[in-house]
């Protein structure tokens, strides 16, 4: 596509600020570079406006240096999902066997196989449309990825054998799901956000799983809210899990680890 003129560019900065798009300027260079006439301008542009998650538009969302592909539906990973990767990090050591829970667009998962190079690395969701998302993006990275709930899927050698479990699990309570954006809340998956009563309901459910699935000394590590995580150490105690808390101020983010003792 020709590049536009600066008038054009404003229209289209001051048309996203306008519909509430707070990073108007960013965004407006992203559609036009991802726009190859101006028709493909006008509808993305129009899509935006009318709600639309930039990163299901763009095709993909960035995530810790890394490009992740993204599809209409499946969730957009966040950027204080960036915690989550760094604790599982920090207590998980080389060549380690490693599941991603809930992996959605399988974000968590390609970052973890960059850093840990772990010697047996899967990813699993119930969600289908994810599930496709995640075989692009793990595709020549040594990945295996299943469908179906949480550990259901996978194959039951690994049982009582995995080092690292990780879980960006639905932890938004069911009431709160209608307050959400509407980017997240009329976008994406609702099994994706809806976290049960009181939010926690998927995450004890991995938790429970885990107790079984991991070795000794493997850890358990998921994303919660910050008011979330003491109900949440109390449940992994309750299973014999001894649970550490992770915040980050900059990133708005909590994460919670769970070591299952040797």
């Amino acid at each position: 596509m020709a590049a536009p003129s600066s008038t054009d560019r404003s229209a289209l900065v001051g048309r996203l600020r306008a519909a509430g798009c707070v990073y108007a300027e960013d965004e407006a260079e992203l559609l036009l570079a991802a726009a190859d006439s101006p028709a493909t301008l006008a509808e993305l542009t129009a899509r935006r406006v009318a709600g639309e998650p930039l990163e299901h538009l763009l095709g993909w969302a960035e995530f810790c240096g890394q490009r992740i592909a993204v599809a209409a539906g499946v969730f957009v990973p966040r950027g204080r999902t960036a915690l989550l990767v760094e604790a599982a990090s920090a207590v998980t050591g080389p060549q380690a066997a490693v599941v991603d829970l809930c992996c959605g667009s399988g974000a968590a998962a390609v970052v973890l196989a960059h850093r840990l190079a772990p010697r047996w690395l899967a990813a699993a969701d119930i969600d289908p449309a994810a599930v496709a998302c995640a075989r692009r993006n793990l595709a020549g990275l040594g990945a295996e990825v299943f469908q179906g709930d949480l550990f259901t899927p996978l194959p039951v050698r690994w049982r009582g054998r995995l080092d690292l479990v990780v879980a960006n699990a639905p932890y938004v309570p069911t009431a709160a799901v209608a307050l959400m954006p509407g980017e997240a809340r009329l976008h994406e998956a609702p099994v994706a956000l809806d976290g049960g009563p009181d939010g926690l309901a998927v995450l004890r459910r991995v938790a429970a799983g885990a107790v079984h699935w991991l070795a000794p000394g493997g850890h358990l590590v998921v994303e919660v809210s910050a008011v979330q995580a003491d109900a949440l150490c109390t449940a992994f105690d309750a299973l014999g899990l001894v649970p550490s808390v992770w915040h980050d101020e900059d990133l708005d983010a909590t994460a919670v680890t769970a070591r299952r003792p040797f």
